[in-house]
């Protein structure tokens, strides 16, 4: 007997496609500028690619932090794209384990499934991708 689809295997699916898409502007963006660059030029630059690959964003979305209900404070997430991925933007010599944390929080703090640490600093900026499901 087949299952019918559920809501999750579309949310998946659609993350899947938008994560590929998202990690063809990063390479754009990559292939004309190179790595060496500051994170918030590679930040800019990939928003004019999702522009103009009409792929919405938030940019630097503010984020609540709490603490037994309280609040801490705010964190800023690089970019939520089409409220289905947290895309976090690097531009460092190598990807260290707290990199990985921060982008695991910031997906249980805004209760998104997918995340992308894209570290535009590597030679080919596909092997400075990581994705991450929760």
């Amino acid at each position: 007997m087949i299952e019918p689809q559920s809501h999750e295997d579309t949310k998946k699916k659609n993350a899947d496609a938008l994560t590929h898409s998202i990690i063809g502007a990063a390479i754009e963006v990559h292939r004309a500028l190179g790595p060496g660059l500051l994170e918030s030029i590679y930040e800019a630059a990939l928003c004019i690619e999702l522009d103009e690959r009409s792929i919405r964003y938030e940019r630097q979305a503010f984020v609540p932090a709490l603490y037994k209900g309280r609040s801490l404070g705010d964190y800023k997430v690089d970019l939520i794209v089409e409220d289905l991925v947290v895309v976090e933007v690097k531009s460092v010599a190598a990807v260290l384990p707290v990199l990985h944390a921060q982008l695991l929080t910031y997906l249980r703090l805004t209760k998104k499934r997918v995340g992308l640490l894209i570290n535009f600093n590597a030679p080919v900026v596909k092997d400075g991708i990581t994705r991450r499901v929760l």
